[in-house]
């Protein structure tokens, strides 16, 4: 498959919108090739599908009345964050206008006391936490990339803290919303639990832009830990290792990130740098927050339950510069895999399983990989029973594309029949439609005449969760 601009449909024409959209915004509005490609899926295998236009929103006021001009023109409008999200999301399949919301990054409100914070969609993860600094408070969400808050919600991200701190579900507490109509409503609030009526900032938070296009994001933060201590310890095989992360999590060990890196991938960290030197083979990474009593005495009993299994010594270190660089490796892991093959494409897929089944699932899915002459390197955040595959397409390799495809379709019916899921944080975007269905049955049904009865012309991010 084509990295190249392809589209699937023909599309129509939208130059009365654009047009309208140009003489009420000027040159916030850009219709030039370079700048649509960006905004189309850049961080993926899948085809690029280019907007029609490029619209920078600076303000809720904007977006709103974007929308109100689009709508009228029944013009596809896909939300735009930073474009990192791997499921083709910012694809736009129809054409349309891509809303650029990264010029909206303001911080408006911090709340100390209560420990919330407020902010517009374009505000990324680092800009956040960097910004809260000297306040003894933190946003633990972290996906890898310097995703925005924007997309982050929409996808129900989460990333190597969830195993404490949890998903986007849990962070986000309010949201302000621009409906498909041009209507704004409110959802959520800053008070930490509610029993009033539908539970609608759970349903727009992972709607992947189909439902409406965030403006405000109230979100839960959490108090800087005291101490921190890091480190790693190897294995055998992963089945070892990833017994270790269910003796852990059954134990009740309150570790606040716990990462898997198969050999493959511990072999292409050390290429890609090679200060990193890890022992090459099965490789947890765990972090464990509290007191420095505490984070000792985790430390020592992760030991004892790594060697229980047959794991190394677990290295760990309180020393920030030590900590920073074991986890530069976790985040190198995308582009490490990708430099195993000279101008691969990185075809990124992931599931997610109850934990008990995880050594299970993942052994499995390694005999899969071996047995279909992929390579494809995986890494998890095990802690929840979440892992990635990152099998690569080597270029002027079409057939492999076919390969990859049913290799997807195994794992992800692998997780379901183990009661996981096809996918625990990239989303279903346009790659996992076909999932979704074989996961939810008559549910999609559901969310399908939700999406009817709020979008009834399917402006929002067509062609995204259903196919």
């Amino acid at each position: 498959m084509s990295l190249a601009h392809q589209d699937t449909a023909e599309r129509a024409d939208f130059s009365t919108a654009i047009e309208k959209l140009h003489n009420a915004f000027g040159d916030k509005l850009s219709t030039g090739q370079a700048l649509r490609a960006q905004h189309a899926a850049t961080a993926t295998y899948h085809p690029m599908q280019l907007p029609d236009a490029v619209l920078f929103a600076e303000s809720r006021a904007d977006v709103q009345q974007a929308v109100q001009i689009l709508a009228a023109e029944k013009c596809p409008i896909i939300p735009f964050g930073v474009g990192s999200s791997l499921e083709g999301h910012v694809n736009a399949p129809q054409g349309g206008v891509s809303i650029d919301v990264s010029r909206m990054d303001q911080i408006l409100a911090v709340h100390q006391e209560d420990m919330d914070v407020v902010v517009q969609p374009g505000v990324t993860r680092e800009q956040l936490n960097q910004h809260l600094r000297d306040t003894g408070l933190f946003f633990p969400i972290d996906p890898g990339a310097n995703a925005s808050i924007g997309g982050m919600t929409a996808t129900r991200a989460s990333g190597t803290n969830a195993v404490r701190y949890g998903t986007m579900r849990d962070a986000v507490l309010g949201l302000e919303v621009v409906l498909p109509n041009g209507e704004i409503i409110h959802t959520g609030g800053r008070a930490r639990k509610s029993s009033a009526g539908y539970d609608l900032t759970r349903l727009m938070i992972g709607s992947e832009g189909t439902l409406g296009l965030f403006t405000e994001i109230t979100l839960r933060l959490h108090g800087i830990p005291e101490h921190v201590a890091g480190g790693h310890c190897s294995f055998p095989d992963v089945g070892a290792a990833c017994e270790a992360v269910i003796m852990t999590i059954q134990c009740g060990l309150p570790v606040a990130r716990i990462e898997l890196l198969d050999t493959m991938q511990v072999k292409a960290c050390n290429a890609y740098n090679s200060d990193y030197q890890l022992p090459e083979s099965p490789l947890l990474l765990l972090e464990f927050h509290g007191s420095a009593a505490s984070v000792a005495e985790q430390s020592e009993m992760f030991n004892e339950l790594a060697a229980s299994v047959g794991g190394g010594a677990f290295q760990w270190s309180a020393d920030p510069e030590e900590r920073n660089r074991l986890w530069k490796v976790r985040h190198d892991a995308y582009w490490a895999a990708k430099n195993l093959i000279n101008d691969a494409e990185v075809f990124a897929t992931d599931v997610c399983v109850p934990v008990s089944r995880l050594a299970e699932c993942v052994t499995e899915t390694q005999k899969d990989i071996e047995a279909s002459g992929l390579i494809a390197p995986i890494v998890g955040h095990v802690g929840d029973g979440n892992f990635h595959c990152l099998a690569l397409l080597p270029p002027d390799q079409p057939e492999v594309m076919g390969k990859l495809d049913a290799f997807a379709a195994r794992l992800s019916q692998r997780a379901i029949d183990m009661g996981g899921t096809c996918t625990g944080e990239h989303g279903v975007g346009q790659g996992k439609c076909q999932y979704l269905r074989q996961e939810a049955g008559a549910g999609v049904d559901v969310m399908q005449a939700i999406k009817q009865q709020i979008d009834p012309d399917n402006l929002f991010n067509p062609g995204k969760i259903f196919s």
